[in-house]
């Protein structure tokens, strides 16, 4: 077995446990049978053993895996591993042709790395690890960076994997799990961001650590939720829908909206990539990647504004509407603002005359006003009344488990948001917390 004769599932990332173990399985064990290991040797080959024990181990509390670790390893890398096969079975399930013959030939070389049994490893180091890896628990029920549902069927599929008979049934197993949750980053995440890599290009990385908002857990705001879950739907159904701009009154709810969505339509296949306006440049390459995979991609653009001098409102518009390519119908724009047109405008925008210089003015209004009306749906977050403040008070110390006559609740809350800012959700959250942390 040699995996350096890969062809589909080559030069993947995070593979030194692999490299380490599959010298250790494929060369140095027989050269050990063969007593051709000097002491040295074998000294040179636990360290490296003990090394992809240690990377097991770190694998294993980041994401939360239990049991054969090794396993779990193989099909982590597996699932991960974005190529020409995984990414066609991610479209269409499982694939005929010439790639499904390459793949194949991978798959054989992994069914052989499941076969083995890593206790041998022990025998040859004269070391007691192997029981521990291949029945690991782990200590906690959390995953750091996966959510529960994406890390127990991970470790489901690492068994299904071992269970195969033979290399045809473990690929049938990995293509259903292409299937139904997809591959690398974008299958296993709902949530991403842009790291600027210093050389004029960057990276979409996943956020490890999405806040779980729910639709349910904003009070009030019926209407304009129902306008942003009709216009989600009709996207993740794969039917017409518009780019969308919350705007309104600060605290209200706009951003917690757009997190409510993704967490609701996530295993419809809804992600979302959050990109901030100096990291417009980079929108042309983030669609390029995104395009062509089986999601539904929201660009949000949080707390979204521009002041006169700021001109990355221009790379915005092309995005949305102005190019010669197609706009793709897998990605839509969400963005929120306490600003109605986004754009800063003054007085002297207005005037039909002569101003600094502009010979027409209307001119300069049409083209802050753009890019607003280059968004479908605009939907409205007003502050909520003195009767609307008290009823979200009410149900967030419901919600909270608050034991307080209403009388006093409310009359504690008023105080409250005379000093902190005015009526609003964000307020009433941050009123109730404070009580919570008296407790």
């Amino acid at each position: 077995m040699n995996i350096h004769t890969c062809v589909v599932y080559k030069d993947m990332e995070n593979s030194e446990v692999l490299e380490l173990l599959a010298r250790l399985i494929g060369e140095e064990y027989p050269a050990y049978e063969a007593g051709e290991l000097t002491d040295s040797d074998l000294e040179y080959e636990r360290e490296s053993y003990c090394k992809a024990v240690n990377m097991l181990l770190e694998m294993a509390a980041n994401y939360g895996f239990s049991g054969n670790l090794w396993h779990t390893y193989l099909t982590w890398l597996l699932v991960n591993s974005e190529n020409a096969f995984s990414k066609s079975c991610e479209i269409v399930g499982p694939v005929e042709g010439s790639i499904n013959v390459m793949a194949r030939h991978d798959l054989a070389i992994f069914k052989e790395l499941f076969d083995f049994d890593i206790a041998k490893i022990d025998e040859m180091m004269g070391m007691d690890m192997a029981f521990v890896l291949k029945n690991y628990v782990h200590t906690s029920d959390s995953s750091k960076l996966y959510n529960r549902r994406i890390r127990d069927r991970i470790c489901v599929l690492s068994k299904e994997l071992a269970d195969t008979a033979d290399v045809d049934a473990f690929m049938a197993a990995l293509v259903n799990f292409y299937g139904e949750f997809g591959v690398g980053k974008f299958g296993l995440n709902k949530a991403f961001r842009l790291r600027e890599n210093g050389d004029g290009t960057a990276t979409i990385e996943p956020i490890t650590n999405i806040a779980h908002v729910y639709l349910e857990d904003l009070v009030g705001y019926e209407i304009p939720k129902q306008k942003l879950i009709e216009n989600t739907e009709a996207f993740v159904e794969k039917r017409k829908a518009n780019n969308c701009l919350l705007f309104g009154d600060a605290g209200t709810g706009k951003s917690s909206s757009i997190k409510g969505i993704v967490n609701r339509y996530y295993e419809q296949g809804l992600r979302i990539i959050e990109v901030y306006k100096h990291q417009f440049k980079y929108l042309n390459d983030v669609i390029a990647e995104i395009k062509n995979r089986n999601y539904r991609f929201i660009i949000y653009m949080d707390d979204l504004s521009f002041e006169e001098f700021e001109i990355e409102y221009k790379y915005l518009k092309a995005v949305i509407e102005g190019g010669l390519e197609k706009k793709p119908e897998n990605i839509l724009i969400y963005a929120t603002s306490n600003r109605r047109h986004l754009v800063r405008e003054t007085f002297s925008d207005k005037n039909d005359v002569r101003t600094n210089d502009e010979l027409h003015s209307t001119d300069t209004v049409q083209e802050k006003l753009s890019l607003v009306a280059r968004f479908g749906v605009t939907i409205y977050f007003g502050a909520p009344t003195p009767k609307e403040f008290k009823t979200i008070v009410c149900s967030l110390a419901e919600r909270n488990h608050i034991d307080m006559p209403t009388e006093q609740l409310l009359a504690e809350a008023n105080k409250w948001e005379l000093a902190h800012g005015g009526l609003s959700g964000r307020t009433a959250q941050q009123f109730i917390d404070y009580l919570l942390g008296k407790k």
